[in-house]
């Protein structure tokens, strides 16, 4: 294992500053372990220039945070906007590696996607350090916006497609290794992308630290009370963006489909529905509440992360939803904060994602396809079902000890360093 002493240069859109903040995601949780283990962590990212005024560089124990102001690249629902702030992201990145890292020499160059542009900075300090390049494969870019309509192949909008396509095509052939989140994203990567080397490609998942989140029943009924939540409903939590990759269109199909349902089916009366998060598609949420005033179902668009973890750990089954039109494999984080709170979860995907298949084998969960409400409610029905036999506490202890054995931050971390250790000798 390389030594204690390694400086580690981390690319990506997280904006997190601390890596002791609270729930700030898988990132933070992986450049803690770095740190944990004796690393140096460097970090760059874009922040919004018309937003973000603060200190372009920031320290604390272990990390040095260099902030670049582009413009708004997350969160932006204009894609040309958006794909003009991705170009400038990467010049501007290699500027601020020459301006503010020029005496640090790096061992290690960790990035993830979206988005697909770190390509000259990589290359830079590959060059300059003879650093490992090794990239965390979280989105399939740019064929996951053509899937749900953001982008096409054709027509002048189709000369974006290719620009974006040759950065990824950049980005695959300068990294030493490329982590994928599950085995459908390997497989993917490898038949569409030909050049890749299959020896530089690994299982590279998602991870966080094994942290139980769960809170006490008490605790549990204080907050069902806060939001008027029946206490006797199996009650279905999805917490997230919802925007083109939720296909929210299906949802509203679902949830109107056990509606009409539910006054003959007295088993799909016991389910409740709670969606909290923002995003694009929000207002079509929100339309299908105010017209149809549904009795069971919850949606909310902002609570404070306090009062957001408590809502979810108040819940019983977490909910997982992706565009049936995607082509590309995709392996959401927040399955991860499900697993934390020892909640079972349900799948509602694409043909090609796996992760419903993870949570079906690991004992944990359901899955059902995003394209077809009558079976959505049917799967909701069974869940119910598996509630009043009593089968959810093993499924919840399931949850926990996947977590435990496949997505623990360590795993990933030892994984990395593995290739740190073999790149030293070999140098």
């Amino acid at each position: 294992m390389a030594d204690n002493k390694s400086n580690i240069l981390f690319l990506s859109l997280s904006t997190f500053m601390s890596i002791n903040e609270k729930n700030a995601g898988i990132y933070a949780d992986l450049m803690r372990e770095f740190v944990r283990n004796g690393h140096k962590v460097y970090r760059i990212f874009p922040v919004d220039v018309l937003k973000d005024k603060s200190r372009q560089i920031y320290k604390e124990p272990g990390q040095v945070i260099v902030k670049i102001p582009v413009g708004k690249i997350r969160g932006s629902s204009n894609m040309i906007t958006k794909g003009i702030h991705t170009i400038l992201l990467e010049p501007r990145m290699k500027a601020a590696i020459k301006k503010y890292y020029k005496d640090v020499h790096f061992d290690l160059i960790l990035y993830a996607t979206p988005p697909v542009t770190f390509y000259s900075a990589v290359k830079y300090i590959k060059k300059r350090d003879r650093a490992l390049s090794y990239l965390m494969l979280k989105d399939i870019f740019p064929q996951g916006s053509v899937d749900i309509g953001l982008m096409n192949k054709r027509g002048i909008k189709g000369l974006i497609y290719l620009f974006f396509r040759k950065k990824e095509k950049q980005l695959y052939k300068i990294s030493d290794y490329i982590g994928c989140m599950s085995e459908a994203n390997i497989k993917y990567l490898l038949e569409h992308n030909t050049v890749v080397k299959k020896s530089k490609v690994e299982l590279f998942p998602n991870s966080v630290d094994a942290i139980d989140f769960c809170i006490s029943e008490e605790e549990k009924k204080k907050s069902r009370e806060k939001y008027n939540i029946p206490e006797d409903k199996v009650v279905f939590v999805y917490g997230g963006n919802l925007g083109k990759p939720q296909g929210i269109p299906f949802i509203i199909e679902m949830l109107e489909h056990i509606n009409l349902q539910r006054n003959k089916n007295t088993v799909l009366n016991k389910a409740y529905f709670i969606i909290v998060g923002d995003g694009s598609e929000y207002h079509k949420l929100e339309s299908y509440m105010k017209l149809k005033q549904p009795d069971n179902m919850l949606l909310m668009a902002q609570l404070n992360q306090d009062e957001y973890d408590c809502l979810i750990r108040s819940c019983d089954v977490g909910l997982i939803f992706l565009d049936h039109r995607f082509t590309i494999p995709n392996f959401p984080s927040r399955l991860l904060s499900y697993m934390q709170a020892k909640m079972p979860v349900l799948c509602f995907t694409d043909p090609v994602t796996d992760i419903g298949e993870t949570v079906v084998q690991g004992g944990f969960g359901w899955k059902g396809e995003s394209d077809d409400a009558g079976r959505a409610a049917e799967i909701i029905e069974e869940v119910c079902n598996d509630f009043s036999a009593g089968r959810i506490e093993k499924m919840k202890e399931n949850s926990w000890q996947y977590l435990i054995n496949n997505f623990a931050v360590s795993n990933v971390y030892t994984t990395v360093m593995k290739h740190c250790t073999e790149n030293r000798v070999d140098g």
